[in-house]
């Protein structure tokens, strides 16, 4: 490969390389025994197509190490490896096997540490099967198991332990004290669930709404959950926290449900989707505890609603937040646009030059931006300055959250008034946007169908065909939101752009 310059992608060609191909590429990889290059195929196997759909990456893990294939060989190969040099390795870098698990996974982006997913996968048995294979664990993990202690960590009163290799007895993980985990505690706490979220009690009188659906996606056990939350709370709980300890916050709303209800033109069906939908937002928005949401990672789409709608929202520093409908030929339809006109007319000043300030607010949600990190959220306007707050720690975003909800309800928490005089710009924002977009379009920037769904976002954000500036409620801009986003959804061509991402993930322009 050296010698025929076959060097990666510097030089063009490795492993792998691509040629162009029409309007696109076409990917070869190299043939190891003839070092010459052939189409490449994808290969798919029945048992990790399986675990994909596994929301939970414990339970994949056990999915995995099952299968029989080629691909259980792999990750068998790759795990057992992984687990014998890291047992090996206490103390020789490590004197307590949790430190290995948090460089992992704080240090190199890992969801779980090789001692987490030894775990999940169950110790002694796996202790067997890696013998078998000639992967030896360390002497240290014989010596627990033949103590009686069948794993690295336990759960006891909502605290977390860790198998101390010295004292041979579990100790309490440093620094937990000052952490609130799900995991710990949903076992013992939880008061209420359905197949889509689960209510748990983190204590003090805050309850805490978790999601529990793939990627976190909001359908309608989600808001029902909300809504169950929000009346528990109400009626004997100070406050309501909205976090879950998944790999993302969440997806958003459920795209391949809209999509079903629009191609097949169940348009009132999806009419009561969306209004309950919105009916939820304004809940959290209403109602008469406080409610803190504690997102992470991926919070797009319905999830940014409901930061929107929230009191407080206490964020993780690694936040990737926006309204992304647009992407998809929609806008935002669960409150997203019409808080974005709320907050325009709120942050306005004395003197300001409004048709800047729509403009901005406008051209967010109409490219899709999405912030990568907290503190760009704060700058996109999805978070508010002086009243949501940023942890650097992941593990204390719950405690964090849970404080700050306490702190309001004991402050007196009084919940705000619904809003009936919110300033719209009407014909003089519209002929801005509308003008944008045809220049856009001109350009070639923009497809033909790019223009119909920017001048449906224009005409929400707006208020509508108005004569002039003018004072209309939530309720009206609610019922524009939903019009425009029904009727996008009868569109041949925003129905070809959810089938594209719901297939691949890929957006197009149609």
């Amino acid at each position: 490969m050296v010698k025929n310059n076959q060097l990666g992608s510097k030089t063009g060609q490795g492993f792998y390389k691509k040629e162009k191909a029409g309007s696109g590429n076409q990917f070869f990889a190299l043939n190891l025994k003839t070092l010459e290059y052939k189409p490449s195929q994808k290969v798919s196997f029945p048992i990790p197509d399986i675990a994909k759909k596994t929301g939970q990456l414990k339970e994949r893990l056990r999915i995995l190490v099952a299968s029989e294939d080629k691909a259980g060989d792999f990750y068998r190969a790759t795990l057992y490896q992984l687990f014998a040099y890291a047992s090996n390795r206490i103390p020789q870098i490590a004197d307590e096997l949790y430190k290995i698990d948090i460089a992992m996974t704080a240090g190199f982006g890992w969801e779980l540490g090789p001692f987490e997913k030894w775990d999940a996968i169950g110790v002694e048995q796996t202790v067997k099967a890696m013998e078998a294979k000639g992967y030896k664990p360390a002497q240290w993990v014989h010596s627990m198991l033949a103590a009686g202690a069948q794993s690295f960590y336990k759960i006891e009163g909502g605290k977390r332990f860790y198998y101390d290799t010295a004292s041979k007895h579990y100790q309490l993980v440093p620094g937990a004290k000052d952490f609130i985990l799900l995991d710990n505690i949903r076992e013992s706490n939880l008061l209420w669930k359905n197949s889509g979220s689960s209510i748990i009690d983190i204590g003090d009188g805050i309850l805490n709404l978790e999601f529990r659906t793939k990627m976190n996606i909001i359908n309608n056990e989600v808001l029902l959950g909300i809504n169950e939350a929000i009346t528990r709370a109400e009626n004997s709980c100070k406050g309501l926290v909205i976090s879950n300890e998944g790999t993302n916050f969440s997806a958003g709303a459920d795209l391949g449900l809209v999509y079903a209800l629009a191609g097949e033109k169940k348009f009132d069906e999806l009419n009561l989707f969306l209004k309950a939908f919105q009916n939820t937002m304004m809940r959290i928005r209403y109602s008469s505890v406080p409610v803190v949401v504690a997102p992470h990672q991926l919070t797009l789409g319905g999830a940014c609603e409901i930061c929107l709608h929230a009191d407080k929202v206490v964020a993780h520093a690694e936040l990737y937040m926006g309204l992304v409908e647009f992407g998809v030929g929609l806008i935002p339809g669960g409150g997203g646009t019409k808080e974005f006109a709320l907050r325009l007319a709120d942050e306005l000043q004395e003197g300001d030059i409004e048709l800047n300030n729509f403009r901005a607010r406008f051209l967010t949600i109409a490219q899709a931006k999405t912030s990568t990190s907290a503190y760009e959220a704060f700058e996109l306007g999805y978070l508010k300055k002086g009243r949501d707050v940023v942890v650097i720690s992941r593990n204390r975003l719950l405690a964090e959250a849970k404080k700050q909800c306490l702190m309001m309800a004991n402050e007196g928490y009084t919940p705000p008034v619904p809003r009936r005089e919110i300033r719209v710009l009407g014909k003089q924002a519209l002929g801005l946007a509308y003008a944008g977009a045809n220049a856009m379009y001109s350009g070639n920037y923009i497809s033909e169908y790019d223009v119909k769904v920017t001048q449906k976002l224009a005409y929400v954000l707006a208020g509508g065909d108005l004569s002039q500036p003018s004072l209309v409620s939530e309720a009206y801009l609610l019922n524009l939101e939903r019009e425009a986003f029904i009727s996008l959804c009868a569109e041949e061509k925003t129905l070809e752009r959810m089938q594209s991402v719901l297939n691949g993930g890929k957006t197009i322009k149609n």
